[in-house]
């Protein structure tokens, strides 16, 4: 008789085997909360971030009350003090946004290269799963890191397409959608593989000539929105220096202070439009 099989419970002797996945998306509502987490969840992923995200949101803390802080120190102004302090929260978020569109430019640029070797693989007489492994083993980072857990996963026994589904997913590039696709029919329904892939990386390094042409095209309205941000902020830092208490005679009146958190509102707003414009504008 087969004994019932027991709950399964954590062994402390076996808690540093697998990495706890870290995440502070749930999944079980729609509310604007979740949507911050769960971008959050991707920034981190995206950006090839190892430290956990708690971690990360510490180091947001840190910054903040470091700026505020000496902030606070050197002039004992409130508004200053929160103003600085708000800056510092956001500057950890800034470079890991940084860190993943450089991570993302550079997987798309590895991304012509490993189709071609693949197909190499494949014209060689491998398998799939075969030219596969051998080509995340040859692929630098951070490309190849992706492909690394991809591969992985075959080794432990899952098909290719389950293996590479989350592949868009986990680096943020949609042009692994296609890559992903191919593999995935490929092993359902045959076909030339080799050709496929060869046209993917035409297609992706024309859609790298063509986006390359836009930002040129582009460049001076793009520079013209950075420059429309940044002369505000400009200007209310060399008033400022100029005369340290103008601040303070700015809000002083019901005037000043209506105009000013009307145009820091204003602010914020154009600067979340100028993101969105240039994101799209920059997406692959």
């Amino acid at each position: 008789m087969i004994a019932p099989i027991s709950t399964l419970e954590r062994r402390p002797e076996f808690s540093d085997l697998l990495k706890e996945d870290h995440q502070y998306a749930r999944g079980d509502s729609d509310g604007i909360g979740e949507s911050v987490n769960g971008w959050f969840d991707d920034l981190m992923l995206q950006a090839g971030i190892r430290t956990a995200p708690a971690i990360w949101l510490g180091l947001c803390g840190l910054s903040g009350l470091a700026l505020g802080g000496l902030m606070f120190v050197a002039t004992e102004r409130p508004i200053l003090t929160a103003l600085f302090a708000a800056i510092g929260l956001l500057l950890p978020i800034g470079a890991a946004m940084l860190l993943r569109s450089r991570r993302q430019q550079a997987i798309i640029v590895q991304l012509p290269g490993m189709a071609d070797e693949l197909a190499r693989s494949a014209r060689a007489g491998r398998n799939l799963e075969h030219s596969f492994r051998v080509v995340a083993s040859d692929t630098p980072s951070p490309l190849g890191d992706e492909l690394r857990i991809s591969a992985r996963r075959m080794e432990m026994g899952l098909d290719v397409s389950s293996s590479v589904r989350d592949l868009a997913a986990r680096t943020g590039v949609s042009t692994l959608t296609m890559f992903s696709s191919a593999l995935s029919v490929h092993q359902d329904t045959g076909g030339d593989l080799i050709s496929v892939l060869e046209r993917l990386a035409t297609a992706v390094r024309d859609r790298q000539h063509f986006v390359a042409r836009q930002r040129a095209a582009t460049i001076a309205a793009r520079m013209g929105a950075v420059m429309m941000v940044a002369i505000p902020i400009l200007v209310m830092g060399f008033y400022l220096f100029r005369d340290p208490n103008y601040l303070n005679s700015l809000l002083n009146s019901f005037w000043g202070r209506l105009s000013l958190w009307t145009g820091v509102v204003l602010q914020i707003v154009g600067c979340l439009l100028v993101y969105r414009i240039l994101s799209r504008s920059a997406r692959f």
